[in-house]
């Protein structure tokens, strides 16, 4: 059996429910191939995820807020505790990135993508960017909800990503 794992941070729901629309379309995927060896899905915060949980996966997912033009601190934090004890163990394995962002999230979609490099993952879609236009304090502090069109791009992310794990395609 493979292991997608899904790893995000949020703060105020929208990378949240980008990574459960994501992961659910992988469990769909997943049933829909029951002749193949198998695939789990683990969709897991950023905090509580550690190193183990990385060697134990064949892909992965990572979503983050955009905050301050960054990944979130918290993603950081993640990336900074299992960056070196995973270093040259990973390599090879697939990898997606999904942004929610208040402005354009390139920022936050380059660093991500230069800790993937480092880590010599096999990037497999291009980053997925969801825009929720927060400009004011007000705005950048509510709860979000992610319109019905990003939650399907989000799905087709974590769909692709099962399939391929599932297919031996990466």
């Amino acid at each position: 059996m493979k292991t997608l794992l899904i790893v995000y941070h949020t703060m105020t729901g929208g990378t949240q429910q980008m990574a459960e629309a994501a992961a659910r379309a992988a469990h769909q995927q997943a049933q829909e191939h029951a002749g193949a060896p198998g695939l789990a899905i683990r969709l897991q915060r950023a905090h509580e995820t550690q190193p183990a949980d990385l060697l134990a996966a064949d892909g992965y997912l990572f979503a983050t807020p955009e905050n301050l033009a960054a990944i979130a601190g918290l993603m950081k934090d993640f990336f900074d505790r299992c960056y070196y004890p995973v270093l040259d163990r990973l390599n090879g394995r697939p990898y997606a990135a999904m942004i929610c962002a208040g402005s354009d999230g390139q920022n936050a979609l380059r660093q991500l993508e230069r800790i993937a490099t480092g880590w010599r993952l096999k990037p497999v879609a291009d980053g997925l960017i969801v825009c929720t236009h927060a400009q004011t304090p007000e705005r950048i502090l509510a709860p979000k909800t992610i319109g019905a069109n990003d939650l399907a791009r989000c799905a087709e992310l974590g769909a692709g990503l099962a399939a391929g794990l599932l297919l031996g395609v990466f």
